[in-house]
């Protein structure tokens, strides 16, 4: 038997006070439990346990032995850290939509940089679909159903596409119960093109077949952040996504309209180049934030 094995064993077994436990921690059979015991035993030349059919006693011999055990593995554990930071070396170039890097992926970059103090990452923050391989980019977080192929993808999550307004402007004026009757409120659009945009919406609560309404925007920005803040401000009805207003929606300042015609939701996904990916650096960036974001968007605003 591994001598290293037979030691976490014994180990395990001086801390669970006994044998079947220290079985059933680390996942083994009682048997090999007994050999590793023996293993050792027949190393050290002495007896490290007392066995009766009932119960065990540590021997003096046994304990010292427990303590040693335990300082090997503790410092082999401390080693075995270092090199993985060691290793975890060189850059990774990451791109996300400006608002979504801000709030969601940043943190998952400062807890991977902690982690891994070798490591470099470049973050932009880019509102556009990237060329990954001719603009020199390895992870790509994307908001959308994906159509290249040439790409290896993971999904994350998905975020959902609101309609809120502040109780403010919703005080003056009836909320809307269609999607037809935004066309009698404010609105406030996403675009750097014109006063109106097609604001798309599933047909009634139990259809997947979605129309387009056609709405006037009051107030027309290029930035999520400035028309979500008009909108607690009560200028208007704004169509943010989700993870964009969780704070608002938890704290009361913005209202949820429309919530039976929402589209579907939009997919999440992190993607990366298949040779990008498989190892150093990005690899361990994406196996660092893949669970990390799923846990995220299982928190997440929900319907």
């Amino acid at each position: 038997m591994d001598r290293l094995k037979a030691m976490s064993i014994f180990v395990a077994i001086v801390d669970t006070g006994s044998l079947a436990a220290a079985a059933r921690k680390l996942g083994c059979s009682p048997a090999s439990v007994t050999r590793a015991v023996a293993h050792l035993e027949e190393i050290a030349g002495e007896r490290l346990l007392v066995r009766t059919t009932r119960r065990f006693a540590v021997t003096e011999a046994g304990a010292r032995h427990a303590a040693t055990y335990r300082l090997i593995l503790e410092e082999l554990g401390h080693l075995e850290a270092r090199s993985r930071d060691i290793a975890v070396s060189g850059s990774v170039v990451i791109t996300a939509p400006e608002l979504f890097g801000r709030l969601i992926v940043m943190p998952v970059v400062e807890s991977f940089l902690a982690a891994h103090p070798h490591a470099q990452v470049r973050v932009l923050f880019l509102n556009r679909m990237v060329d990954l391989v001719g603009e020199g980019v390895d992870v790509a977080v994307r908001l959308a159903d994906l159509q290249d192929s040439s790409m290896t993808a993971v999904r994350i999550g998905e975020v959902r596409k609101l309609t809120c307004a502040a109780p403010g402007y919703l005080a003056e004026r009836p909320a809307p119960k269609h999607p037809s009757d935004l066309m009698n409120h404010w609105c406030i659009g996403l675009n750097e093109a014109g006063a109106q945009e097609l604001w798309r919406y599933r047909e009634s609560a139990s259809a997947r077949r979605v129309r387009s309404v056609r709405v006037t925007c009051r107030l027309a920005l290029n930035s999520a952040a400035a028309a979500i803040g008009a909108a607690e401000r009560g200028m208007g009805i704004v169509r943010p996504l989700s993870y964009q207003v969780e704070r608002q929606i938890a704290d009361g300042s913005l209202i949820t309209l429309l919530q039976d015609y929402e589209p579907e939701p939009i997919p999440i996904h992190m993607v990366f180049q298949p040779r990008r990916g498989s190892g150093g650096a990005v690899r361990a960036f994406i196996d660092h934030a893949v669970p990390r974001l799923r846990q995220t968007f299982g928190k997440s605003l929900r319907r």
